[in-house]
């Protein structure tokens, strides 16, 4: 009985084994299935740059400051108007005039219609004018600056997402290259079997090993074509199709922290926030304005013309030119114009205060990113060398496994250093190069 059970035990391993060795092909197979587009970075920024909604809606507000800096949104320009008028009316007349003669009449017909063309023009009003002329500019100025902060924001997210897939591709790799041990581990102890050397639960142990790194490799499969619908929606595209990234982690070790903090107050970021302490000042100026008299000239010609069916006058009619000047002084109004220059004022000096916390918290910002640079770089190359050895003793206790010299214990063992050499090593690389384009973005060379 024992004996028979022991074969069953065996045919069935053999099956597992067999359909093991299939889902193992297919898997592989399916990580080479169809066809795909080759996107470079540079394919990527240029795409983002062209698409990428961010980037337009920013362009657009750009477009819309500056359509609206003009003299004649500021008030600088006159204003012309033609008007016209037609009116009908029936009412009952009685009238009395000084000659004697008394009119008493029923359904009076009566109209009066006229037109003219009205010109107008503000001469003085305190130079509230110039001031918001010049606020215009500077809002145009600043929407410039804020395009160019999105550009560069954008291009630093394109690349972050596009070196994170390299990232999770090589993590794939480090996770195929432990599937090939722990399937050949499975293969050892099945030789094993077949001569009695090989107990169940080490058949069982190595199974359910080489299961649960197919799993680990479906899993990370996903994550890599997610990133890849991250990367494509970046780039602003209309339809998502299946794309292959093929490159390396290149860090540039060139970069130095004092040129980039020294930078800083040339960061577009900054200097929008320094544009909005100027439009703040241009509001009090505006605000103050209101408080000065307004001097108006006043333009136009007319005609007018009405006609009754009876009474004294049957028809009256004029039409000329006319000029003139309106003078408004301000008198009092309830402080309503002190008080919103009082505000405008307090306006400003909250910009003031967010522009240098703005500054503190980038060169903040640039020094612990610098920090993080300058450690992942210290790290990666002991690192580098950690996870050649991992993968060099990962070869020799396959070796002694196979020669029975080392248990399965010893195997799992050194493919855990192995990926987690693997997993730091790039890891840090990623790090590195995160920090790398993070400081080249608040130094505005990103696409330099």
């Amino acid at each position: 009985m024992l004996k028979i059970l022991m074969k069953l035990m065996k045919s069935q391993l053999k099956i597992n084994y067999m359909k093991r060795n299939v889902v193992y092909a297919l898997l592989l197979l399916s990580l080479n299935a169809g066809a795909q587009v080759h996107v470079t970075l540079t394919d990527a920024i240029d795409s983002a740059l062209m698409s990428n909604f961010d980037i337009r809606i920013a362009k657009i507000s750009t477009r819309i400051n500056t359509v609206n800096n003009t003299y004649g949104v500021a008030g600088g320009l006159p204003s012309v108007n033609a008007s016209a008028s037609d009116n009908s009316s029936l009412n009952n007349l009685k009238q009395k005039t000084s000659s004697g003669i008394d009119i008493t009449k029923n359904n009076v017909n009566s109209n009066a219609w006229s037109a003219g063309v009205t010109a107008n023009m503000v001469l003085f009003n305190g130079f509230r004018i110039i001031a918001t002329k010049g606020r215009l500019n500077m809002l145009q100025k600043q929407s410039e600056l804020l395009f160019n902060q999105q550009v560069q924001n954008t291009m630093a997210d394109v690349m972050a997402k596009y070196y994170d897939i390299i990232r999770q591709q090589t993590y794939l790799t480090i996770i195929q290259s432990s599937l090939d041990v722990s399937a050949k581990k499975l293969d050892i102890i099945m030789e094993r079997a077949k001569v009695g050397m090989a107990n169940e639960a080490d058949i069982l142990q190595a199974q359910m090993d080489l299961n649960l790194e197919i799993e680990t490799l479906k899993s990370q499969q996903l994550i890599i074509e997610q990133d890849k619908t991250d990367l494509l929606q970046l780039m602003g595209v209309r339809k998502f199709i299946p794309i292959a990234v093929k490159d390396t982690i290149v860090v540039d070790g060139n970069i130095n922290k004092d040129s980039i903090i020294s930078y800083l107050e040339n960061n577009q970021q900054y200097l929008s926030s320094y544009q909005q302490v100027r439009i703040n000042e241009q509001i009090v100026k505006e605000m103050r304005a209101q408080r000065y008299p307004t001097i108006r000239l006043n333009t136009g010609y007319n005609f007018n013309y009405s006609s009754s069916s009876a009474g004294f006058n049957l028809f009256t009619q004029t039409y000329g030119p006319s000029v003139g000047a309106t003078l408004q002084v301000p008198i009092f109004n309830g402080n309503i114009y002190k008080t919103q220059q009082d505000v405008a004022v307090f306006n400003v000096e909250n910009a003031r205060l967010q522009k240098e916390s703005l500054l503190s918290q980038l060169t903040a910002q640039a020094i612990k990113t610098y920090q993080s640079y300058e450690s992942s770089m210290q790290q990666m190359n002991s690192q580098k060398t950690s996870w050649e050895d991992a993968a060099k003793l990962v070869k020799i206790v396959v070796q002694r496994f196979s020669l029975n010299e080392a248990t399965i214990l010893d195997l799992k063992a050194a493919q855990t250093s192995f990926e987690t050499a693997g997993y730091t090593f790039v890891n840090l690389q990623y790090s590195a190069k995160i920090a790398e384009i993070e400081l080249k973005r608040l130094d505005y060379q990103l696409g330099n």
